[in-house]
Order: structure tokens, then C-alpha cells, then sequence
């Protein structure tokens, strides 16, 4: 079987429209280091029993023996030819039985057959060609030039319900640290403790960051999905063919999972975990019995805090100090059997971007299936998490503070104030932080390193929101709003980048069947001491 399916797909094209590899044979030259078929094309090819080779003839070109996976949706099959023609899927009139192939028709109602002839219509997208002298406009620009230009990275298609994905990646690819990360991560090789398929996932998560930076016009990712598929097969679940919905939430933890294991440095001199110096939250409990008297304390690491919602919770703060507040049901050695224990939780070392989970979904015996919950829950553009955190941490984080708010007090020409626990507007510092509040050293404003060191306030600015709009988390739409390096705000709607007002960020709350807030990730605030 080996031989008969490497001699198949393996061979190379002996014309220059012989496509009858597409698309796996371009990917394989495309990234000769990181792709190899033996390693994730291969395990994908069970797809292919439902595939069929068309040819499709464009103006005065015939594409022989083009794929057609039958389990996903013709938009696939349309962005394949977009990557063939330079023809965007919208622009593609393709005829087949019945009139026009529309994006989400069924093929087996198509009634396509293995060698059958298609035709398509449509305009590729022109190159402009800079003139020789006068103005310089931006679509004459290198694509990285024009990325710069517009003041947004590229947006994602969507192959068939991975909005879900979409907006995950374009979350995460807003952190710079996340992405400076990456680049460092090697082209070939891996650990000895890292299995094969978290490899290809973080090498394709790093080159799928790179495309997005590089590109104004939407990016296909499907080498990502294909390897997100490979590595946690429940994103690969097919209903009646086609791809189903899936939970953002899930897809965020089991990426960024992934990506702590990679990015882990075997250099015990350098930060040993990346990711949870990004995203890790410390926390510390306290778990007693009240019935026994029994009490002991734990200390965990999070990548994300939750905010649980019920009739009493209206704000962000609010969900956020229930979800630090649990019962649960254990033996207790004391009296012999089950008894309830209360586990109270505070913060013990703050991350550099602090992720909040509205917990929206709960299980619906009834209907069966994830349900929503509806209600409105505001969350601030500045959340400030100082009475959340334990008394070692509030003592480490009062200078800081302190100085902020005389920074900010001379600015506003006020003499220098007593320390307060409530804080004022601040201004961000960069620098990477760790969970004692301390991070990288600061520079100056003419970027010359100093000795000075950027700790960490309790304070944090809102730079993105991943909403879903439906009732059920396994249907519906996500979206991502992530705010620019420029401060504006962009709302990626799959291949659709759309400008956005800020103050129209909090009206994703909640209270009807709009978009509403399911992840909020905040960048902290930082100052140099």
C-alpha cells in the first residue's frame, strides 16, 4: 500500500500545469525542512477515499487531475484553485450540473465523477507595476511593505466551520513575545521529550504566523489545520461529511498547551517555560472543611482565569471572584466518609497577558448538548486584579503602583500622594514579566538598556476578545477583535478584517443573540524600578 500511494503522490509534475498532486505535492516543496509525507500528509490520505481528479479549464488553461475532497465543502475545493488561478473564491463562477457551484452545496447531490471536465470563470487578481516616477502607491508596495501600510496582518479563510480556529490563531498571533518565541524555535529537529506531532504543530503554528505578517490579502491555512487535525483528532469530527463546529475555548487550551511544551528552554539559565511566563497564573488555596475542621492549601498554575456567571454576576469582577470560590466533595479522613470542602483561591504571581474564559456553556441534559447562557456581563477596557491576589503579592505590587500614580500625578501637575489601593490610568512599560511581579531589564526612552528592572502593577489594558454568536458552542460563529500596535481595533472575521471603534469593544457583553464576549485576553502594565 506504501509504494502504491508513494508512486501516486509522490511523483513530480512532468508538465507545467500537471496538478495531479495538487495540493499536497506544492506544500512538500514549498517546506522541504518542515513538511515531510511520512511525517502528517500520509495519516491525512484516509481522506482521500472520498476524492475524485477533475480537470478545470481557465481561459486558455487546463488544470489536469485537480483534487476534490468530497468530505469538505466546495469552498475548499475554490480555495485550492484560488492558490492555482490567483481567481478569489468569490469571483469563481465554476459550472457543474444545475447551474453554479455554490460554497456550501452538497457534491453528493452534484453528482461529480473521477476525470469529469469543469469549467470556471473569473478574474485573478492584477499585479500593479510601480511607475516609474511620480507617487508611490501602497498596492505597488512589497506585500510586508503593505502589511506595515494598512495596520493589520492578513486575514483567515475559512475551510468549512474553523472560525473557531481562526479567531484562536488571530488572538495569539497578537502577542509578540508569542511570536518572537517561535522564530527562535528550529526549523528541523526536536526534543527527545517531545512527541512528533506537537513538532509539526508548533512549526506550523510558527510559519502560519509568518504568512499572516507577510500578507494583506487572506491566508488559507490549511498545512495548520491538517497538523491541529493530526495532533488532537476531536477538531477533525465529521457530520454527515462536513467538518463540525468546534469549541474556541478548547482549541486556545490545547494549542497553548502544545506550545508550553515546545517552547520549554533546556537552558536552566533562561526561562524554562515560555508560555507560562506569558500566560501562567499562580494560584494558592486554602481548602477546609467546615464539618471536620480539617484545612490544608495547594498551589497550582493556570493559563487562564474563569468567570463564572449566575443571576448575581453583571461584571467581569464580579464572575471573576466566584470562579476563585468552589465547593467539592472528597473523603475525609476525620470523620470516616464524603464531606464538603470549600476551596477559596487568590493569585499568587500575576502572568504578562492574563486570559479570562466567561463560562457561557454549560451541559444540557435535555437537548443534549452544550447550551448558552445569555447574560449580559460587562468587563472593563482596564481591569485591575490588585484585591484578587494574595498578601505576599499585594506587598510586592504597592511600589510599583505607587510610582505609577505619581508618574501619572505629575502629568496631571499633582503633588505626589499617599499609597492607595484603588489606581489611576498608567502607562505601559514593556518587557516580559515572570510570576514574582519582576521582569526583563528596562530601557530608556532612547533605548539604551538600563539597570532598572519592569515589575508588574495588577493592572491591565484589554487588547483582545474572541465572541461567539448562537446558542450551542458546537454551532454558531466566532470572531476575534484585536487591537493593533497602532491602538486601533480590528475585527477578523475570518478572511474579513473589519476597523472598529473601541468603545464598541464592551458592547459585546452578552444579553441577546449578538456576538458576545467568550475569551478576554489583557496585556499588564508594567514600570521600571
Amino acid at each position: 500500500m506504501q509504494d502504491t500511494v508513494d508512486s501516486v503522490y509522490m511523483e513530480a509534475p512532468t508538465t507545467k500545469n500537471d496538478h495531479r498532486l495538487c495540493p499536497l505535492w506544492k506544500l512538500q516543496q514549498r517546506h522541504p525542512k518542515s513538511l515531510c509525507l511520512s511525517q502528517w500528509i500520509l495519516p491525512t490520505l484516509e481522506l482521500l477515499n472520498h476524492a475524485y481528479r477533475v480537470s478545470v479549464k481557465w481561459q486558455k488553461e487546463i488544470f489536469p487531475a485537480v483534487e476534490i475532497d468530497t468530505t469538505q465543502s466546495p469552498y475548499v475545493f475554490k480555495c485550492q484553485l484560488f492558490d492555482l488561478t490567483g481567481v478569489p473564491p468569490e469571483r469563481q463562477k465554476i459550472m457543474v450540473k444545475g447551474g453554479l457551484l455554490k460554497d456550501d452545496a452538497d457534491w453528493s447531490t452534484i453528482g461529480v465523477k473521477e476525470g469529469q471536465k469543469l469549467m470556471m470563470m473569473g478574474t485573478a487578481d492584477e499585479v500593479v507595476k510601480a511607475p516609474e516616477k511620480g507617487p508611490v502607491f501602497m498596492e505597488d508596495l512589497p506585500e510586508e511593505e503593505q502589511v506595515v501600510a494598512v495596520g493589520h496582518s492578513a486575514g483567515l479563510f475559512n475551510l468549512g466551520n474553523t472560525c473557531y480556529m481562526n479567531s484562536t490563531v488571530q488572538c495569539l498571533h497578537s502577542v509578540p513575545e508569542l511570536k518572537s518565541a517561535l522564530i527562535k524555535y528550529p526549523h528541523s529537529g526536536r526534543s527527545n521529550d517531545l512527541d512528533q506531532s506537537s513538532h509539526l504543530l508548533t512549526c506550523a503554528t510558527r510559519d502560519l504566523f509568518n504568512e499572516l505578517d507577510k500578507n494583506v490579502k487572506p491566508v488559507a491555512p490549511m498545512q495548520f489545520w491538517m497538523v491541529l487535525r493530526k495532533k488532537y483528532p476531536q477538531f477533525g469530527q465529521l457530520h454527515n461529511g462536513v467538518s463540525m463546529q468546534q469549541d474556541a475555548e478548547e482549541c486556545w487550551t490545547q494549542l497553548l498547551y502544545t506550545l508550553s511544551q515546545a517552547l520549554r528552554s533546556p537552558d536552566s539559565s533562561e526561562n524554562p517555560d515560555t508560555v507560562k511566563e506569558l500566560f501562567g497564573v499562580e494560584l494558592v488555596s486554602r481548602i477546609h472543611c467546615q464539618e471536620s475542621g480539617e484545612e490544608s492549601s495547594e498551589t497550582e498554575s493556570v493559563y487562564s482565569l474563569k468567570c463564572h456567571i449566575s443571576q448575581e454576576v453583571n461584571h467581569l469582577h464580579e464572575g471573576l471572584k466566584h470562579g476563585l470560590k468552589s465547593e467539592l466533595e472528597k473523603a475525609s479522613p476525620a470523620l470516616g466518609r464524603s464531606a464538603i470542602y470549600v476551596k477559596e483561591s487568590c493569585i499568587n504571581g500575576l502572568p504578562r497577558y492574563l486570559t479570562i474564559q466567561f463560562v457561557r456553556f454549560f451541559w444540557k441534559r435535555e437537548s443534549n448538548q452544550k447550551a448558552k447562557i445569555l447574560r449580559k456581563v460587562d468587563y472593563p477596557l482596564e481591569l485591575d486584579v490588585y484585591d484578587l491576589c494574595s498578601d505576599d503579592l499585594r506587598k510586592k505590587l504597592e511600589a510599583p503602583r505607587q510610582i505609577l500614580r505619581d508618574e501619572e500625578g505629575k502629568k496631571l501637575g499633582l503633588k505626589k500622594s499617599a499609597p492607595k489601593d484603588n489606581d489611576v490610568k498608567m502607562a505601559d512599560a514593556e518587557g516580559s514579566s515572570n510570576s514574582s511581579g519582576e521582569s526583563s531589564l528596562a530601557t530608556s526612552g532612547e533605548g539604551v538598556p538600563t539597570d532598572k528592572k519592569t515589575h508588574l502593577t495588577g493592572i491591565y489594558d484589554l487588547v483582545a476578545v474572541l465572541t461567539h454568536k448562537g446558542r450551542s458552542a458546537d454551532s454558531g460563529h466566532y470572531v476575534s477583535w484585536v487591537k493593533q500596535e497602532s491602538g486601533k481595533w480590528i475585527e477578523y472575521d475570518d478572511d474579513n478584517p473589519i476597523p472598529q471603534r473601541e468603545e464598541d469593544i464592551t458592547k459585546l457583553s452578552g444579553g441577546g443573540d449578538w456576538h458576545m464576549a467568550y475569551i478576554c485576553m489583557y496585556k499588564a502594565r508594567a514600570v521600571a524600578m
